[in-house]
């Protein structure tokens, strides 16, 4: 999030771990079927969104009212992709905290901290909660983190590069970003 609050040599540091996280979606997006398509596309979005979030004030032309557009943008597109199945839930509470965070610059202009306590608590639990499975996933020996209801390798189909597959990074690029939304939480 912007501010005092980080340094900056960590703050550009997740700006560039999210878009990466974002561009290797977009690219997994390419290569996707119709069926996750539409998951990585959204995965995407998120990973520019946030890393434009972390980019520090002032450094852009972008601000508050710009990021709570996108994010509103993104929340929409995860309400379209909730048609598929209740796993998309977790692309909706990532694009609304953003435009959380975003509503919270506005208020702050950039000073001091913003948001209100419970609703950063109960992101800050959530986030919390999911880096850590999503880490205990990652780790395991079967790894990865697979949409509710679904066996690995069924977002598509295994191999290699492929979602699911051996060189899959999407479960490492959703725990990337996921910690990148508990630090920005945090520095609010």
């Amino acid at each position: 999030m912007h501010g005092p609050a980080m340094p900056l040599t960590p703050v550009w540091m997740l700006v560039l771990l999210c878009a990466a996280s974002g561009a290797y979606c977009l690219l997994r997006a390419r290569r996707a079927d119709g069926g996750t398509r539409g998951a990585a596309a959204g995965e995407a979005v998120m990973g520019f969104g946030m890393a434009a979030m972390a980019v520090p004030a002032g450094t852009g032309p972008w601000g508050p009212p710009v990021l709570l557009t996108l994010c509103c943008g993104a929340a929409l597109h995860a309400l379209w992709l909730l048609r598929g199945g209740l796993h998309h839930v977790h692309h909706l509470v990532g694009s609304l905290a953003m435009a959380y965070m975003a509503l919270a610059m506005a208020a702050a202009h950039g000073h001091g901290r913003a948001g209100l306590p419970a609703v950063t608590g109960a992101l800050l639990v959530y986030y919390a909660g999911y880096v850590l499975l999503g880490g205990a996933r990652l780790v395991t020996a079967g790894g990865g983190s697979h949409p509710a209801g679904t066996a690995p390798g069924a977002e598509g189909g295994g191999g290699a590069g492929v979602a699911g597959g051996a060189g899959d990074l999407t479960p490492a690029c959703r725990l990337a970003m996921g910690t990148g939304m508990l630090a920005m939480l945090l520095a609010m």
